[in-house]
């Protein structure tokens, strides 16, 4: 048995420097570990707005479903937008440098929001800032990380950085709803606006590497449109990401409605089911991940995606049954809504072309967070069509639009496979 090096080897056509800027350069399997870790400061500030939704914002700011909706999306539209130049940026220059600016601005909006933010609209311009500084995080993140790997290296750590996105999620809705419930919902952003700069600290113990020089122009999207296995993957993420956000923007406040109803079962609180949500999927998305490379990527997708579907429409047909009930069938969407998220964005990352690796990470964002943000709202939307959220059918409705939103990925998969053999 050889042992595995220990020395990372950067993806082909990257180019290794110096040492990091303390003078130390993170090696190997530490590389995966600091980023992963930095991941998780970077997600701290991420669901603040969904996890107080419910309990401040929407009573104080007398919010409707579709504002609310609006305000938590504002988050991934300022991702939307920022993401197809900071990602691409990343096939140009070292994307180590987007991370450090990336996290400095989204620890700014987040504290921002805290002090200045007074309603909808002030809200929406914090969060937007807050989502432009993540767009330097997550996708520039992910390319740091690949661009310190060797190709064969590359599939389970994808797997591993995406599946902590989930624990940082529940990180989030934990310590912004204890903060907020200890010392008011301003808190809950100056607390987790720290958060970011765990980031920073791992950017300066990243050793550089600079990427081939890339031809053509920055925004040139037209290879990506081009590649027709890796839009398919694109395509699916979006509606992965409509029903991933959508839920996670109004679980708490799902299950505020579910514990008014049923106050004497005291553990099955907000914050219990939201962080609880939150963090079976990361075991989920890594277990996917591993069903995908055993019986297929579409396949494997495709089941989990419908299998999704169906738990959603469950959800809707109970949402005024027992809460029991109810816990297990959340728990059991914990694990269907994340599961195809480590198959989907590790399956784009291969079949995407290595000279345009960084534009296809951006349109993979670009899709995802566009749709997130249209899943938060439509829910909201949903809500407000059908009693508001103290109603039982308000929520039938709105996982009603869920289970329609993630039904759409299979049909990208199918779309793509079809496309891509024929000659």
């Amino acid at each position: 048995m050889h042992k595995q090096s220990r020395t990372a080897r950067p993806a082909a056509g990257a180019r290794p420097h110096r040492k990091g800027v303390s003078g130390i350069a993170l090696e190997g399997r530490s590389v995966i570990v600091a980023i992963c870790l930095g991941q998780l400061g970077s997600l701290l500030p991420h669901v603040v707005v969904p996890s107080i939704l419910a309990a401040f914002l929407i009573p104080e700011w007398q919010l409707s479903g579709a504002q609310a909706g609006a305000l938590a999306g504002a988050g991934a539209a300022g991702y939307m937008l920022a993401v197809p130049v900071l990602a691409t940026l990343t096939d140009r220059i070292d994307a180590r440098k987007i991370l450090i600016v990336g996290s400095a601005v989204s620890a700014l909006g987040t504290l921002l929001f805290g002090m200045f933010a007074t309603g909808l609209w002030s809200g929406v311009l914090f969060n937007a800032v807050a989502g432009v500084g993540f767009a330097g995080a997550y996708m520039p993140g992910l390319k740091a990380l690949t661009d310190r790997l060797a190709p064969g290296d590359s599939s389970r750590a994808i797997t591993l950085y995406t599946s902590s996105f989930s624990l940082g999620v529940g990180l989030s809705f934990l310590v912004a709803q204890l903060a907020a419930e200890a010392w008011g919902w301003r808190s809950a952003f100056f607390v987790t606006a720290a958060g970011p700069l765990v980031m920073l600290t791992v950017c300066f113990l990243l050793r550089p590497v600079e990427p081939k020089p890339a031809a053509g122009r920055l925004l040139d999207f037209a290879p990506v449109f081009g590649n027709r296995s890796a839009m398919g993957f694109v395509l699916g993420y979006g509606a992965h990401c409509f029903e991933l956000y959508g839920i996670r923007t109004w679980i708490v406040a799902f299950w505020t409605f579910v514990s008014l109803k049923n106050s004497d079962a005291s553990i099955l609180t907000p914050i219990f089911v939201s962080v609880l949500f939150s963090l079976l999927a990361m075991p989920a998305s890594i277990l996917g991940n591993e069903f995908a490379l055993r019986f297929g990527r579409h396949r494997a997708i495709t089941a989990v995606m419908l299998t999704s579907a169906a738990v959603a429409l469950l959800i809707s047909a109970f949402a005024d049954t027992s809460p029991w009930l109810l816990l297990v069938l959340v728990l059991v969407y914990a694990i269907t809504v994340p599961a195809d998220s480590g198959a989907l964005t590790s399956g784009m990352s291969m079949a995407a072309d290595p000279r345009h690796r960084g534009a296809t990470m951006a349109m993979h964002s670009t899709i995802g967070f566009s749709l997130s943000a249209l899943g938060a709202w439509a829910v909201g939307v949903a809500l407000d069509a059908a009693g508001g959220p103290q109603s039982p059918s308000a929520w039938m409705a709105a996982f009603s639009v869920l289970a329609a939103g993630i039904l759409l990925g299979p049909l990208a998969l199918y779309w793509s496979r079809r496309e891509a053999s024929q000659p």
